[in-house]
């Protein structure tokens, strides 16, 4: 016993030093992969390319459930089978199958509509910012349609005045009905 906790102890250590070894390494392809896989995951459209293939499959087989069960249901009508604990099992069967159908669907429903939301905030962002303001890292390539810095400066200031005149409308607003729950309630 003795023995093998001692033949434990260099192995221990030998795991650490390989351990640090992974650490100090630059990310393999695998984890790279991995990462690309993970920001992918979060994108709306490529989850729901994602989805397609498991909802078809999921269709395939509540069909495919639908079919044996309407068999079974023609086999007991017609006095063939009389044993209710299959038929009990089967409807199961298809329920759970057709709960899987509606949650694949309201998944790519979700899906559709993060990207539709990704869409419209980014045609509003182009449209309330439509150029770019150049680096000073890279003062040789400024394009032509970008602003400058005082133009940026003026529509920041424009959209700063626009949020606090929407502060205070809500300010205003929320007094008015913080008013009107009072006087109703005196």
């Amino acid at each position: 016993m003795a023995s093998q906790q001692q033949q434990m102890v260099p192995n221990n250590a030998q795991m650490g030093v390989q351990q640090a070894a992974v650490l100090q390494q630059p990310p393999t392809q695998q984890q790279q992969q991995q990462q690309l896989s993970q920001q992918q995951d979060f994108d709306p459209v490529h989850r729901f390319k994602m989805l397609i293939p498991l909802l078809k499959d999921s269709l395939q087989n509540v069909m495919t459930i639908a079919s044996l069960n309407f068999g079974h249901n023609a086999a007991i009508d017609n006095g063939l089978r009389t044993t209710e604990k299959g038929n009990d099992a089967a409807v199961q069967r298809f329920d759970k199958s057709l709960e899987e159908f509606y949650a694949l669907c309201d998944q790519l429903e979700l899906c559709l509509r993060l990207a539709h939301e990704c869409l419209s905030q980014s045609i509003d962002s182009t449209k309330h910012s439509p150029n770019l303001v150049p680096t000073a890292t890279k003062p040789d390539t400024v394009q032509t349609e970008s602003l400058s810095y005082s133009q940026y400066l003026s529509m920041i200031k424009s959209q700063i005045s626009c949020a606090k005149d929407i502060h205070n409308a809500l300010l205003e607003c929320s007094k008015k009905i913080a008013g009107k729950g009072q006087g109703a309630c005196t």
